[in-house]
């Protein structure tokens, strides 16, 4: 584990202005069920089951089941509790937001040849929902978050670079990040002579908040708070077309317009803890600003096969969406240094925008991972007249290639070295992963009750960091006279993990994330 957030922390130091990390990418592939309520009640499992606009997002081979029209709106409300742990310390905190479930609108044919059925669709859902928020605190005796930028610094430093140097650039490109530069203008991090080492490793760029401990030994302890606040999501557009050969062979294709639209706000702060008042450190905060846009592309090909009038069998392929994106970046940084810089001038700050005037933006592509799905579905009174069926038990095996997430540079004559270390890192980081969804349907003539579970497993590849997500849902429906309605609820339970900071010299504290939460989900639609 140590090795591979190194060699992080080394493209990070190498990337300038600001980075893309290798979460940055899992937040783009890895989130839970979505789709019309009908289908987030069963858990998401319609990959075998077909006749629902969701089928545009799991299976479009689905589509081909239709006869009819149907237009369908989906909005949903989600809520979630986050209860992090940082250091023995325990924080709550709540978020909630309006959302939008799979709407659109579908047409069905049908003729007396072979290919006896087609349908065409266009839908829209939210995907991927980014609102969120956490927060988590505690006390370190192990590590200050100025260490990181000390190490930045120290890098650069070794290939010649003066600290002038590294807040105005060289050549117009810069040599250590965004949050290096602050710290340096800041004085959070600066040079000492640490005592007991020879005289090749002296001077030492170090922490402000380490220089005492440093120096002469002192007790060293902070306090560090930091709250994460995320907006925005994923909204895609999907177009779908389908056909059924004899009722038996059902085949259908889709192509997806995922929009991105994502926030991140962050407050991370230092604060000393010893009580000394001549350490020469008293409190830094350090504000982030991050905003991600762009729009992307893919495609879905799947397979449903009636190996009998009551077993479906189903087969789908997402391919990677390909996403053109563009990053900004507005960074601040206040540190109190108590007297080290000159008695009524300690505190001093600094912005990325102003202080600093660094460009903010950045292009990039990023190609998401492969999906490959198997599904089953099991029709109970599995007769031509669906009005006599009488429920139904489906399931969905997704295979998800998180390795496979890829940078890559849309700059024009920009060498693509950092993103090729950045891909590298997501290959070491993460591991390929398995997700599970079951659920199932009674039906009592006009009234449907449903259930439905799915599992998202652990998509890092080292087991200190653990992380999971399963949701338990269920709802009703209503069917009469071509108009529907359905309810559903689905709880989620979520593990993660949360870095307040890296470093490539010692073991990295981090904060683990448990989330409970809900969506409420209604469709209402109706047959034309």
């Amino acid at each position: 584990m140590k090795n591979i957030l190194l060699f992080i922390l080394a493209l990070i130091c190498s990337a300038g202005a600001f980075a893309q990390l290798p979460e940055d990418a899992l937040k783009y592939s890895w989130f839970g069920p979505n789709g019309t309520a009908r289908t987030q009640a069963i858990g998401g499992a319609v990959g075998a089951l077909g006749a629902d606009v969701s089928a545009n997002y799991v299976n479009p081979a689905g589509l081909a089941f239709y006869k009819t029209n149907d237009f369908v709106v989906s909005p949903g409300y989600s809520f979630i509790k986050n209860n992090s742990t940082f250091r023995g310390d325990s924080k709550t905190d709540n978020k909630s937001s309006f959302n939008l479930g799979t709407s659109g609108l579908v047409l069905g044919f049908s003729n007396n040849s072979k290919w006896n059925g087609a349908a065409f669709s266009i839908a829209v859902s939210q995907t991927a929902n980014f609102n969120n928020r956490i927060s988590y605190s505690g006390q370190n005796n192990f590590s200050s978050y100025g260490e990181q930028y000390a190490a930045d610094a120290a890098a650069a430093a070794s290939q010649g670079y003066s600290f002038d140097d590294m807040l105005n650039d060289v050549n117009g490109q810069p040599v250590v990040s965004t949050g290096t530069k602050l710290a340096l203008y800041t004085y959070l991090i600066d040079t000492l002579t640490v005592p007991g080492l020879p005289a090749s490793e002296n001077p030492q760029i170090v922490s402000m908040a380490l220089w005492k401990n440093l120096k002469n030994g002192a007790p060293f302890l902070v306090n560090q708070q930091h709250s994460i606040e995320t907006k925005g999501g994923i909204t895609e557009i999907a177009i779908g077309l389908a056909a059924a050969r004899m009722d038996k062979l059902y085949l259908g294709g889709s192509l997806g317009i995922p929009i991105v639209n994502y926030e991140k706000n962050s407050v991370f702060t230092e604060t000393d803890a010893t009580g000394d008042v001549n350490n020469n450190f008293e409190h830094s905060t350090l504000t982030e600003k991050f905003t991600s846009k762009g729009i992307g592309l893919n495609l879905k090909l799947g397979a449903i096969y009636k190996v009998a009038e009551q077993l479906r069998l189903g087969l789908a392929v997402h391919t990677p969406t390909i996403y053109g994106l563009k990053d900004t970046y507005y960074a601040s940084m206040t540190t109190n240094t108590e007297n080290y810089i000159h008695p009524g001038n300690s505190t001093l700050t600094a912005s990325s925008d102003q202080t600093l005037n660094i460009n903010p933006d950045i292009k990039y592509d990023l190609n998401s991972p492969w999906r490959i799905m198997l599904s089953g579905a099991y029709i109970i009174n599995a007769v031509e007249d669906v009005k006599q069926q009488r429920g139904f038990i489906t399931a969905d095996i997704e295979y998800v290639t998180y390795k496979s997430n890829r940078y890559k540079s849309a700059e024009e004559n920009n060498d693509n070295n950092y993103y090729k270390g950045i891909n590298q890192a997501i290959k070491d980081y993460y591991k390929n992963a398995f997700n599970f969804r079951v659920g199932g349907e009674l039906k009592f003539t006009t009234i449907m009750a449903r259930l439905g579970f799915s599992y998202y497993m652990d998509p890092y590849k080292d087991s200190e960091l653990k992380g999971k997500k399963m949701f338990l849902s269920g709802g009703l429906g209503y069917r009469n006279k071509g108009i529907f309605v359905d309810l559903t609820y689905v709880h989620s339970l979520t593990d993660d993990v949360n870095f307040p900071y890296r470093l490539p010299d010692k073991a990295n504290t981090f904060a683990v994330v448990k989330g409970t939460g809900g969506n409420i989900a209604m469709t209402m639609g109706f047959k034309f």
